[in-house]
């Protein structure tokens, strides 16, 4: 997380940022959606689906992976990817957490 002092925020504060910042680009969030459409997706079809190339969608799938939301398995010379499911349901709960912090009042201005 850059020059910021992750040590003074709580564990999922931090892990949620980290989350939240793997998929805050377009693409990764189109990778997403192919993946989760597919149940699980080898590297190529991305390319064709997307329209990236393939170093491309290499980076953002690390980004994604490196993130833990999704994992991959080497299948002969292709890597095939899906959703962590337990990362899924994280973010989902952690999100739904965040979003009912606000108890939606008419107005605070």
């Amino acid at each position: 997380m850059g020059a910021t002092k992750t040590e003074i925020f709580t564990e999922e504060q931090n892990r949620l940022a980290v989350m939240l910042k793997a998929i805050a680009h377009p693409a990764r969030i189109a990778i997403l959606e192919q993946i989760i459409k597919a149940n699980a997706c080898i590297c190529g079809d991305l390319v064709d689906e997307l329209g990236l190339a393939q170093p491309t969608i290499s980076q953002h799938l690390k980004e994604l992976k490196n993130a833990g939301l999704i994992q991959g398995s080497i299948e002969g010379v292709s890597v095939c990817y899906c959703i962590e499911p337990k990362a899924w349901a994280l973010l989902q709960n952690q999100l739904n957490g965040f979003f009912n912090l606000y108890p939606m009042a008419k107005s605070c201005c």
